[in-house]
């Protein structure tokens, strides 16, 4: 069942995301706006184009949700292995997600000091070489 679920999710994001999808959905809409005076502007006539759109966003939630998961999860096995990889640094990095809200910020702190510094290096009058 998964693998049948990521392989239509999967297409499925990847069609909704192309060109021809939007295509599709501009001619839609200007199919249903063009038959409006041939039902009058009708209640049902709106309800169609207002049911279409809510049963069609519900889906896509899911596959957004998929996809989002999928590549978080792909990138994040990325920076892991970059991080186990080099040496020197901190493989205790590896286990961020699993850190408190207070560890995080605390971190991020002390990499925008690092980032203050390095840019502060960077504009730094150099002593011209002698």
């Amino acid at each position: 069942m998964r693998a049948a679920f990521k392989t239509v999710a999967l297409g499925a994001a990847e069609w909704m995301g192309s060109p021809w999808a939007f295509i599709a959905a501009c001619l839609l809409l200007i199919g249903w706006a063009a038959t409006g005076p041939l039902f009058y502007f009708s209640d049902r006539w709106q309800m169609l184009i207002n049911t279409c759109t809510s049963v069609v966003v519900f889906l896509m939630v899911f596959l957004i949700q998929y996809s989002q998961i999928r590549d978080v999860t792909a990138i994040q096995l990325k920076l892991d292995e970059l991080i186990r990889a080099v040496d020197g640094a901190r493989t205790h990095l590896v286990q961020l997600e699993g850190m408190s809200d207070e560890d995080l910020a605390r971190l991020q702190d002390e990499f925008q000091r690092l980032q203050l510094r390095a840019q502060n290096a960077v504009r730094a009058p150099r002593s011209p070489a002698r």
